[in-house]
C-alpha cells in the first residue's frame, strides 16, 4: 500500500478499524517514528532561549500521531491478536523503545529542558504545569540523561532486550492459556456443574465441531470449573494445567524470560544510581520506598494471618467432614469455600446470577455514573470497532456535552488475554484552545450468552465489571491540559482509588434495586438475597488479603533485591510464599511465570497497590456512606478533585482536597472484619 492510502498516516478522531490491515501497521511507525523524530530534533535545535512553552510544552504535543497508531495497536494487540498482529509487535517494539531512548537520552535537548527546570522558582506556572516540568526533567535524569556515552548505549541495550522479553512472555502465556481444552463426553463427569455452565462448555464443543463439552482456562470456563465440578481429580487436573502455563518444558516456558526481566531490570536500576528496579519504580509512587512498601505489606500479613488461619482451619475441617478429606489441596478452596458459603449463608453464585444479566448490570453502572456525575450513556452504532461483539456509547454531560467516546468489550476470544481491562484509544488534552475528549474502553472477559440464557454474571464479575468502569471514569471524565497527565496518568498506587471505590456501590441495596432484576421475570432481588450479599461480603477476607498480600511480596521479592544470584524460579517463588501458604505445594505449577500484571504489565514493584488503594476506598466510601451513596455533591467533588484532575498535582493532595483529611486505614480494616 502507498502511503497516500495508508489510513494510520492520516490524522483521525475515532479510531479507523475498518479501513485498517495488519500490513498498514509496519510502514506507519516507521514513519512515524521519523515524523516524531524530527519535532523533537527542531525542539532541540531551537535557537531561541529555552521557554516552558518552545521547549517543554511542544515536547508533551509532539508525535501525537505516533502515540494515536501505538494505542491503537497495542491495544489489538491485547483484546484482538493473531500471529501477524504479534509478529508486527516484536518488530515494532525496539523502534518505539529506540526512539524513547533517542529523546531522554539527546544531550542537546536535555540541557534545553534543564534550564527550563532550573529556572523553575522563577516562572509563574500553574500547578499542572509545574508537575509536567518536573515529570520531564525526571523524564530525562530517571532514563539515562546524565550517564556518559557507553552507559547510554548499554541502557538501550537493556530497554530494547526488555521490550521484546515483555511481549514474548505475554505471547507465551496466551498460546498456554489457548493451548489447553479438558474435553469431556460423560455426564457423570459434570455433576455439580450448574446447568448454565454445562450449556456454555456444550457451545464451545459445537463450535469446534466436536460431541460433549470442552472446558478451557479462560475465566469463565475455568472459574465455574473449579468452584462447582465435583470431581475432584478433574478439578486438580484443570488446577495443574492452569497452574502450569509458562512452567512447561516447551517453546512457551517463561522461565528464563522471567529471570531474564528481573535481572535486565536490576542492571537497569543500577545503571541509573538506585539500589534495587524496586527503589527506582517506588521512587515516583505514594509509598516512596521498598521499605514502606514492605513495612506496609508486613502489616497486612501480621493482622490477616491469624483470622487467614482460622478461616483456612475451618474451611478443611468442612472439607474433611463433608467429604473425608484429610489433605486439602489448592483444588479444593474454590469448590470447598463455595459449599461452606452457602452452607453459613444459605447463598450461592447461581442463585444470584438470574439477576445479574449482563446488560443490566452495564445499565446499573451508567445509572450509578449519571446518579453520581451527571453522565448520560447513549448507545451508537455508528463508531468503528475491531470486533463486532464490542459495544459503542457516546458520553454526555448533564450539559449535553460529548464528553467521551466509550467502548465495551465484554467476552473471551482467542485472540484476546485473560483478565479484564480498562484502556484508551485517545488522550484527552487540551490544546490550542480546543479540548480534545478522551476515547475509553473497557475489555472484561465474561460468559457468552447461549442459545437458552443471556449472560448472567456471578457477583465477583459485577464487581469487575464496576472496578474497570470506575477506571473508566477516570478516564472519561478527565480534564486537564496535557495528555501525559490526563486521566489514569497518575501514581500506580493511586490509580486504584476509582476502580475500587466504586465496587462498593454492589453491595448497597440501594444499588442493586436500580439494575439487579430476574433476567425471566423482572423482579428486583430479594431483600434477604442483599442481606446475604452483605453478610458475606468478609467471607474469606483473611485469606482473600492474605492472597493479596502473597502476589505483593513475590513481586518485591524479584524486584526489591539483587536477583543476580536467582537461577530456579520456583525454588525462589516457594520461598517467598513460605510464610502465606496453607495448602502444600505443586510441583508441576508456578505463578512467577504467568504473572503478567508484574511481567508483561506495568505494576512491577506495584502490586502491593491493590492493598494501598483499598485504604484510600474504604476511607473515601466511608465519607459518601455518611453523607448517602448517591449524594451528588459529594460525587462531583470526587469528580472535580481526584477523577478529573488525573496526575496534575501530588495524590494525597487531591485526596485531602476531596475528603478533608488523610485517609484512616482503621477504615479498610473495620470494613474486611479484620479487627
Amino acid at each position: 500500500m502507498s502511503e497516500q492510502n495508508n489510513p494510520l498516516l492520516v490524522p483521525f478522531d475515532l479510531a479507523p478499524f475498518s479501513k485498517v490491515k495488519n500490513e498498514d501497521f509496519s510502514p506507519a511507525f516507521k514513519i512515524l517514528i521519523k515524523e516524531a523524530k524530527e519535532e523533537i530534533e527542531a525542539i532541540a535545535n531551537n535557537t531561541a532561549a529555552p521557554t516552558f512553552e518552545n521547549t517543554i510544552e511542544a515536547m508533551e504535543f509532539s508525535g501525537n500521531q505516533l502515540d494515536r497508531v501505538s494505542s491503537l495497536f497495542f491495544n489489538l494487540n491485547s483484546a484482538e491478536t493473531n500471529d501477524e498482529i504479534q509478529e508486527i509487535a516484536q518488530e515494532v517494539s525496539p523502534l518505539l523503545t529506540e526512539f524513547g531512548n533517542d529523546v531522554t537520552l539527546n544531550p542537546v535537548l536535555f540541557q534545553r529542558v534543564k534550564a527550563v527546570y532550573d529556572t523553575l522558582a522563577d516562572l509563574d506556572l500553574t500547578p499542572e504545569q509545574t508537575t509536567l516540568l518536573e515529570n520531564s526533567y525526571k523524564g530525562f535524569s530517571r532514563n539515562g540523561a546524565n550517564l556518559n556515552e557507553v552507559d547510554k548505549k548499554t541502557l538501550r541495550e537493556i530497554d530494547t532486550k526488555l521490550s521484546k522479553l515483555k511481549l514474548t512472555y505475554g505471547e507465551n502465556l496466551l498460546a498456554e492459556t489457548n493451548g489447553y481444552e479438558l474435553h469431556l463426553t460423560t455426564e457423570r463427569d459434570l455433576a455439580g456443574l450448574p446447568d448454565g455452565v454445562k450449556e456454555a462448555a456444550a457451545q464451545t464443543a459445537k463450535l469446534q465441531g466436536t460431541e460433549g463439552w470442552v472446558f478451557t482456562l479462560h475465566h469463565p470456563s475455568y472459574g465455574p470449573f473449579m468452584k462447582y465440578a465435583d470431581d475432584r481429580e478433574l478439578r486438580m487436573k484443570m488446577a495443574i494445567a492452569f497452574g502450569a502455563r509458562g512452567f512447561q518444558e516447551n517453546s512457551f516456558s517463561n522461565k528464563e524470560i522471567t529471570l531474564q526481566i528481573t535481572k535486565l531490570r536490576h542492571q537497569r536500576a543500577n545503571l541509573l544510581g538506585y539500589t534495587t528496579h524496586s527503589h527506582f519504580v517506588l521512587e515516583e509512587r505514594m509509598a516512596t520506598s521498598p521499605e514502606k512498601v514492605n513495612q506496609f505489606l508486613g502489616e497486612m500479613l501480621e493482622k490477616a494471618k491469624p483470622f487467614a488461619q482460622k478461616e483456612f482451619d475451618e474451611l478443611a475441617q468442612f472439607a474433611k467432614d463433608l467429604d473425608g478429606i484429610t489433605e486439602f489441596q489448592k483444588w479444593d478452596s474454590s469448590y470447598y469455600a463455595e459449599k461452606l458459603k452457602k452452607k453459613l449463608f444459605n447463598l450461592d453464585d447461581e442463585q444470584l446470577k438470574p439477576y445479574f444479566k449482563l446488560e443490566n448490570v452495564i445499565e446499573g453502572a451508567f445509572t450509578v455514573a449519571n446518579k453520581l456525575f451527571g453522565l448520560t450513556f447513549k448507545k451508537v452504532s455508528n463508531i468503528d470497532k475491531y470486533h463486532q461483539e464490542v459495544e459503542t456509547y457516546e458520553v454526555y454531560d448533564a450539559k449535553e456535552n460529548l464528553v467521551s467516546i466509550f467502548y465495551g468489550d465484554y467476552f473471551p476470544r482467542e485472540g484476546k488475554r485473560n483478565g479484564a481491562w480498562m484502556t484508551s484509544f485517545k488522550s484527552q488534552q487540551n490544546k490550542d484552545g480546543k479540548n480534545e475528549r478522551p476515547h475509553i474502553s473497557n475489555v472484561c472477559n465474561f460468559t457468552k450468552p447461549t442459545d437458552t440464557k443471556p449472560s448472567l454474571l456471578t457477583f465477583d464479575e459485577v464487581t469487575t465489571l464496576f472496578h474497570e468502569f470506575g477506571h473508566g471514569l477516570h478516564g472519561i471524565l478527565a480534564n486537564t491540559t496535557y495528555p501525559s497527565l490526563s486521566g489514569t496518568s497518575v501514581y500506580w498506587d493511586f490509580v486504584e482509588l476509582p476502580s475500587q471505590i466504586l465496587e462498593n456501590w454492589c453491595y448497597e441495596k440501594e444499588c442493586l434495586d436500580l439494575f439487579a432484576k430476574h433476567y425471566e421475570t423482572g423482579e428486583t432481588i430479594p431483600m434477604e438475597f442483599v442481606e446475604k450479599i452483605k453478610e458475606s461480603a468478609n467471607f474469606m477476607e483473611g485469606l482473600a488479603t492474605l492472597r493479596q498480600v502473597s502476589f505483593g511480596l513475590l513481586d518485591m521479592s524479584w524486584h526489591g533485591i539483587d536477583p543476580s544470584d536467582i537461577t530456579d524460579v520456583k525454588a525462589h517463588e516457594r520461598e517467598t510464599f513460605d510464610k502465606t501458604a496453607f495448602t502444600p505445594d505443586v510441583a508441576e505449577n508456578c505463578m512467577s511465570v504467568a504473572f503478567s500484571h508484574i511481567f508483561n504489565g506495568g505494576y512491577s514493584s506495584g502490586y502491593y497497590s491493590y492493598k494501598w488503594a483499598e485504604v484510600l476506598d474504604a476511607d473515601a466510601f466511608a465519607f459518601f456512606k455518611e453523607q448517602g451513596i448517591f449524594n451528588p455533591v459529594i460525587g462531583a467533588s470526587f469528580a472535580l478533585n481526584i477523577l478529573s484532575k488525573g496526575g496534575t498535582e501530588h495524590p494525597m493532595k487531591l485526596y485531602k482536597r476531596f475528603r478533608g483529611q488523610e485517609p484512616n486505614p482503621d477504615a479498610l480494616l473495620e470494613r474486611a472484619g479484620l479487627k
